[in-house]
Order: structure tokens, then C-alpha cells, then sequence
């Protein structure tokens, strides 16, 4: 007999249904604490400046000092160097410098500055409360909390690499769920479709937990697709890799980062020495001006000072506002005259690059500053919700084992 086109739509949905259902219950625990951490590490800035926001906020007190008083100030009263800033124009924000002494290695200390007396409010090395939870969200987030296991759990791999490979196995089975997903909400019928789309609150909880994971999934598709199909970027070289050559991203890596990567001890390179010669002087507040009349918009503006005697000063420029798009515009300018020397703008990117460098906004929400981050924390509350209304799905739908016939025999009429 022929099959039917409804038979076999049938059977393709049945397929998906089954590799939908087993990859959320495999999933689904681990999804469930990497999408809550999400969800709230969606909003860790602004939780972090409403926690502890003697760090962030300053009352206005008149004029404030210019960026050159306030590097003169603190390298004074520190006796380190400043070797960076990131400056803003709001009155009533702290502005933040990272200085570092003499011979010191990383990137430094950045300290919280008040703008109108120079007084330091707090530095990075300063750890509150909100900074030590918000730490265990990222851990829980990216590995698990095994990389705060001080025991090996496996010889063959480190505990941060076992967190790291079990989130990426999970993401990507996560993944690989919203696209069957996706084929198991169309109905049978293309003429129901609309049932799709509402959540039928007067139905039995068993027909609400339906209608929440299908109706609620489908709203937040694109979203948790993002989320997914970035998530796997920090979990396996092999995936950032190619995630880096689609978008045209990729750059080999040096003979140092492969073994580094690799585990292996790289031999240190002979210092060489540095040609004589004293910094340029230069002013920040002409910094600041070169790069507003390159770059006209409003926005907060890093700077990374030169560290040796012919090194450009390197200025990124982000924008701000409830709509502003993540990249960064990215200035070098001569240390001399400050000429801008190189323009590397966001804009001038191909819609490729501009995808591929936004690959850390994309997937925590601030592609699109605060409105993209609201719609980011929705679909991570919905994406945490999946594995528990899928679960109850499924629960309801198991095979009961088949009640007992009653014994329904006519009764037989007493022998006098």
C-alpha cells in the first residue's frame, strides 16, 4: 500500500519527537543550571552596580577634574603608573584607571575614582559579596562549579576542562533540540496552527504545561537558537575554530599560543633591548578630543597609554543608550601630534565580521545594550523552564501498564 503524504509526515515527526525527547531528559539537568546562571548573569553589570554602588555612583560636587589631574593624582598617591582608563561623561559615575607598578606583571589594579575630589572609592582587588556570588554564577555558567573542586575528579583532564566539556555537550544537545523542536510544533494539520500560538489557561495543568513549552519556546526560537549556537564557542577549539573561519574571524595561532593551548612549558624568549628614549607628553584631554571629532557619538572611550618611547596610544570608543550596538570603534593615534594613525570602525566590517566579533554579545544579550538584554533574560527564564515542563510531557505520555478487566460475567440465577 502506498504511503500516504500524512503518514509520512508522520513518521518524520515521530523521528524528531524521539531525538527531541531524548536530548532534553540527557540535557536537561545541565541545561537547567547553565540557563538560570544565564539568566541572571544577563544583568551582572547592573546587579553589580546596585549591590555595591558606592563603587560605581558619586554625588555631583561642581566641576569635575580633568583626566590629566586625576593620572597626576593617583600615580601620586599610589606610586604606580597609569597604564589605561575607560572615561565616561556621566556626572554622577566613578571613572575607572588601571595602573601598575614598576616591574609588575598582568594587567594591573584598576581603581574606582572619584571624579571631583580624586579620592579612590574601591580597586579590583577589593572583593564584596555580590562580586563573590556573581563569580559562582560565571563558574556555575561556564563549568559547572567543578573548577571549584579542588580534587581531580578525572586523571586524564582537569576539573575546568570536565565542567567545560560537559557544558558543551549539553549546549549543543540543548541546540539540537530547539531545531527539532522547532518541526515538532507544526501541527498535523496547517489549518490548526493557531493552537500553536496561545496558551489555553483554562485547560487542565497537564494541557498548560503543554501550551508553556510549546507556545513559549516558539516566541523565544531565535533567541534560544543564538544562545545555543554560540554557547559552544568557549567548550571545543574545533567549534570556535569554525565558528572563526565562517564568519571571517580566524587567525592561526602563533607558535607560543600552541603550546601554551597544547599544556606545554614555552622556553623564554630573550628580553630584547628597548631603543633609548623618554614617553611623548601628552595630554589626555587632547585624546579625548581627537577621538570625539573622529568618532561624533556619545560613548564611553578606553584608552591604553604606550608603555615605551614610539608606541601609539590605542583608544576604543563604545556607545551608550537604550538601543546602542555592541562593537567597539577602535582609534591608534600618534603619541606626537595625536593624529589618528589607524581606524579600525565597526561599522566598515562585513556583516560577517560584525557577527563574528560580536560573538560574546550575541550570546549574553547586549547586542542591542538594555533592550536586547531584556530580551535575552526572558528567553533564559523560558530556556531554564524547558527541561522541567518537557519532563512533565513526557511523564504524562508514558504507557501505563493496562488496568485489569473487570469481571463483568452475568450473574448466574441461584440453584433453588
Amino acid at each position: 500500500m502506498k504511503p500516504t503524504k500524512s503518514n509520512t509526515w508522520k513518521t518524520i515527526r515521530n523521528i524528531f519527537d524521539q531525538i527531541h525527547l531524548y536530548a532534553g531528559l540527557i540535557s536537561g539537568l545541565v541545561v537547567i543550571a547553565v540557563c538560570f546562571s544565564g539568566t541572571i548573569y544577563v544583568y551582572n553589570t547592573e546587579i553589580r552596580e546596585f549591590m555595591d554602588s558606592e563603587r560605581y555612583f558619586v554625588e555631583e560636587q561642581g566641576e569635575r577634574l580633568s583626566a590629566d589631574r586625576l593620572k597626576a593624582e593617583l600615580e601620586s598617591q599610589t606610586g604606580a603608573d597609569v597604564v589605561g582608563l575607560m572615561w565616561n561623561e556621566e556626572a554622577d559615575r566613578t571613572v575607572q584607571f588601571t595602573l601598575k607598578e614598576e616591574g609588575e606583571k598582568g594587567r594591573g589594579t584598576t581603581y574606582y575614582v572619584n571624579p571631583y575630589t580624586a579620592e579612590i572609592v574601591s580597586n579590583s582587588s577589593d572583593k564584596t559579596a555580590t562580586a563573590e556570588f556573581m563569580g559562582y554564577m560565571f563558574s556555575l555558567h561556564r563549568w559547572l562549579l567543578l573548577d571549584r573542586v579542588e580534587t581531580p575528579i578525572l586523571e586524564s583532564m582537569g576539573n575546568r576542562d570536565l565542567g567545560r566539556l560537559i557544558n558543551g555537550i549539553a549546549t549543543l544537545l540543548f541546540l539540537l533540540g530547539v531545531i527539532t523542536g522547532i518541526v515538532i510544533w507544526f501541527p498535523n494539520k496547517v489549518k490548526n496552527y493557531k493552537q500553536g500560538l496561545k496558551i489555553k489557561w483554562s485547560g487542565n495543568w497537564k494541557r498548560v504545561n503543554h501550551d508553556l513549552h510549546n507556545t513559549l519556546a516558539f516566541y523565544s526560537l531565535i533567541f534560544l537558537f543564538i544562545m545555543g549556537a554560540t554557547g559552544p564557542f568557549w567548550s571545543f577549539t574545533w567549534y570556535r575554530e569554525g565558528y572563526q573561519k565562517m564568519f571571517d574571524t580566524y587567525q592561526a595561532p602563533t607558535q607560543r599560543g600552541e603550546a601554551s593551548a597544547k599544556g606545554e612549558r614555552q622556553k623564554p624568549e630573550p628580553a630584547q633591548e628597548e631603543p633609548a628614549g623618554e614617553l611623548a607628553a601628552f595630554s589626555l584631554e587632547d585624546v579625548f578630543a581627537s577621538t570625539n571629532k573622529e568618532l561624533p557619538y556619545e560613548g564611553n572611550i578606553r584608552v591604553s597609554l604606550p608603555s615605551k618611547s614610539g608606541d601609539p596610544v590605542q583608544v576604543s570608543k563604545y556607545r551608550t543608550g537604550f538601543f546602542a550596538r555592541a562593537g567597539a570603534d577602535q582609534l591608534t593615534l600618534s603619541a606626537s601630534d595625536m593624529s589618528v594613525t589607524e581606524a579600525k570602525l565597526f561599522s566598515d566590517m562585513s556583516v560577517r565580521q560584525q557577527i563574528g566579533r560580536s560573538i560574546k554579545s550575541l550570546h549574553v544579550g547586549d547586542i542591542f545594550s538594555q533592550f536586547s538584554k531584556l530580551l535575552w533574560f526572558i528567553a533564559c527564564l523560558v530556556a531554564t523552564s524547558l527541561p522541567i515542563t518537557g519532563t512533565l510531557i513526557w511523564w504524562n505520555k508514558r504507557k501505563k501498564k493496562p488496568a485489569k478487566k473487570k469481571q463483568n460475567q452475568p450473574r448466574v440465577a441461584e440453584m433453588a
